[in-house]
C-alpha cells in the first residue's frame, strides 16, 4: 500500500467506526426511550385516589400552645408538652425554650437574660429533671 492509500484506509476504518459507535448509542437511547414510555402513566390518566397518593401538603403549625421567648414565637404542638412546661416557672420555661428551640448555649442565655451562667445550666438541668417527672406522671 501507498503511504496515501493507507492514510485513507485509516480514514475510512475511523470513519466506518464512529458511525458504528453512533447507530449503537442511538439504538440504546431509542431502547431507554420506548422503556420508560411502557412504564410512564400520564396524569390524565390517573383516578382522582392515584392523584391524591401523589399530593403533599405541608402542614403547618394551626394547633398547640405558643409561647413568646425573646420578642419571637415558639410553638409547641404536644399537648403533654405544653402542658409541662406549663407548670414549670416562666424563667426557667423560657431557659428550657432558648435552649432547645434556639440552639443556645447557656453562656448565650446568660448574657440575654442577664444571669450567671452557672445558674442557668443549673436551671435548666433542674427544669429538665421536673419536666421528666411531670412527663412520667402523665403516663
Amino acid at each position: 500500500m501507498k503511504p496515501r492509500n493507507h492514510e485513507e484506509h485509516i480514514r475510512h476504518s475511523f470513519d466506518s467506526y464512529c458511525k458504528s459507535v453512533l447507530k449503537r448509542t442511538a439504538r440504546e437511547c431509542y431502547g431507554a426511550i420506548k422503556k420508560r414510555g411502557e412504564r410512564e402513566v400520564a396524569f390524565s390518566q390517573l383516578s382522582a385516589r392515584e392523584l391524591a397518593n401523589l399530593a403533599v401538603t405541608d402542614d403547618y403549625f394551626t394547633g398547640g400552645y405558643i409561647y413568646t421567648v425573646l420578642g419571637e414565637s415558639v410553638g409547641v404542638a404536644d399537648a403533654d408538652l405544653a402542658e409541662a412546661l406549663n407548670a414549670l416557672p416562666a424563667d426557667r420555661r423560657d431557659i428550657v425554650l432558648m435552649s432547645y428551640f434556639f440552639d443556645m448555649t447557656d453562656k448565650e442565655i446568660a448574657d440575654r437574660l442577664n444571669m450567671v451562667r452557672r445558674t442557668v445550666a443549673h436551671y435548666r438541668k433542674s427544669s429538665l429533671e421536673e419536666l421528666k417527672k411531670i412527663m412520667e406522671s402523665e403516663d
